[in-house]
C-alpha cells in the first residue's frame, strides 16, 4: 500500500508537468499548421487524451467484462463534464467560439442521442459497434474544415518549430498517459486495501483516472490562456468516448448489459449534464462560458456520486 501511495504521488507530479508540455506542443502545432486551437483540441488533443478510455474498454471487453467497458465510457464522459469542465470553469471562464456553439455542440448532442439509441434495448451487438464507428467516420468528414494559413516563417525556422512542437506534443502525451495509468493503479490498490468494492472502483476511480489526462490538459491549457483548446478537448473527448470507446465492448464482447443502472442512472446523468453544458453554451453569446455553468455541472456530478455510492452500498458492493 505504501508503494502504491508513493507511486500515486510521483505520477501526479509527472502528470502535471507532462500536461503542460502537451498543451504547449498542441498550441504550437495549431499555429504551425494554421489550425484553430479549438479544432486541435477537438481532434488531436481529444484523440490523445481519450487513449486511456480506449485501452481500458478494449481490455475489459476481451476479459469478458463488457459492462465495465460501457461503465468506463459513460463514467468518463460524466467525469469530463461534471469534474473536468466544471473545475476548469470554476477556476477561470472559458471563451466559447461560435463554431463550438453551433457545430461542435450539435455534434455532441447528436452523438449522445445516438449512444442512447444503441443502449436503450439493454444489449450491445457488433452492428451497434459498426454504427458507432460509422458515426465517427462521418463526423470526422463533416467537422474537418479547411484551415486558414497565417503568415509563415522561413522554411528552416518552420521545420524546426514543427519538430520541436511535435516532440513536445508526443513526448507530453506519452508521459501523460503513463502517469495517469500509474495514478489509477496506485489509487485502485489503495482503495482495495481499504476494502472498497470493485464495482465502485470501476465507476469512480477508473473512470476518474482515465479522465485525468483531460483534467490536466484543460487546467494547463486554461492557465496558458488557451481556453478554446480546453473546451474543444472536453467536447472532443466526450464525442470520441461514445464513438470510439463504446464500440470496443460492442465489437469485442457483444451481449446484454449486466447492470440496468448503466442506462437508467449513468446514461441519464450523462444526458442531464450534457444539457446543462448545452444551455450554458447557448447563453455564452458575447461572454465566456462561466462559473455558473461550472457550479451547475459540479453540483450535478456531486449528486451523481452520492446516488452511485448509496446504490452500491445498498447492494452490498
Amino acid at each position: 500500500m505504501l508503494a502504491a501511495l508513493l507511486a500515486s504521488l510521483i505520477a501526479l507530479a509527472v502528470l502535471s508537468w507532462s500536461a503542460d508540455r502537451f498543451v504547449t506542443g498542441a498550441a504550437g502545432l495549431a499555429q504551425d499548421f494554421g489550425l484553430s486551437r479549438a479544432l486541435v483540441g477537438l481532434t488531436l488533443v481529444a484523440f490523445g487524451t481519450s487513449a486511456p478510455e480506449v485501452l481500458v474498454s478494449a481490455t475489459a471487453a476481451l476479459s469478458g467484462s463488457s459492462a465495465l467497458g460501457v461503465a468506463n465510457a459513460l463514467g468518463s464522459n460524466i467525469a469530463n463534464l461534471g469534474l473536468v469542465l466544471a473545475l476548469t470553469l470554476l477556476w477561470r471562464p472559458v471563451p466559447c467560439p461560435d463554431h463550438s456553439r453551433r457545430q461542435v455542440l450539435s455534434a455532441c448532442l447528436l452523438v449522445t442521442a445516438l449512444a442512447g439509441v444503441v443502449l436503450i434495448d439493454g444489449h450491445l451487438t457488433r452492428t451497434d459497434g459498426v454504427v458507432l464507428l460509422l458515426g465517427l467516420a462521418t463526423l470526422a468528414l463533416i467537422t474537418w474544415h479547411r484551415k486558414t494559413s497565417p503568415p509563415q516563417p522561413p522554411p528552416s525556422q518552420r521545420d524546426r518549430s514543427r519538430r520541436h512542437d511535435l516532440l513536445l506534443f508526443l513526448g507530453g502525451l506519452v508521459l501523460l498517459l503513463i502517469s495517469a495509468r500509474t495514478l489509477v493503479w496506485g489509487a485502485t490498490e489503495v482503495a482495495r486495501h481499504m476494502g472498497v468494492g470493485e464495482a465502485l472502483i470501476g465507476l469512480t476511480l477508473v473512470a476518474l483516472g482515465t479522465s485525468l489526462p483531460e483534467l490536466a490538459t484543460c487546467l494547463a491549457a486554461t492557465r496558458r490562456g488557451h481556453g478554446d483548446l480546453a473546451l474543444g478537448n472536453v467536447l472532443g473527448s466526450n464525442i470520441l468516448n461514445l464513438l470510439m470507446v463504446l464500440p470496443m465492448p460492442a465489437l469485442l464482447g457483444p451481449g446484454a448489459l449486466a447492470d440496468p443502472a448503466l442506462l437508467d442512472r449513468d446514461y441519464t446523468t450523462l444526458v442531464l449534464l450534457t444539457l446543462i453544458m448545452a444551455f450554458g453554451m447557448a447563453l455564452a453569446v458575447r461572454r465566456p462560458l462561466g462559473r455558473g455553468t461550472g457550479l451547475a455541472l459540479f453540483g450535478g456530478y456531486a449528486v451523481y456520486l452520492t446516488v452511485l455510492w448509496r446504490s452500491l452500498m445498498d447492494a452490498g458492493v
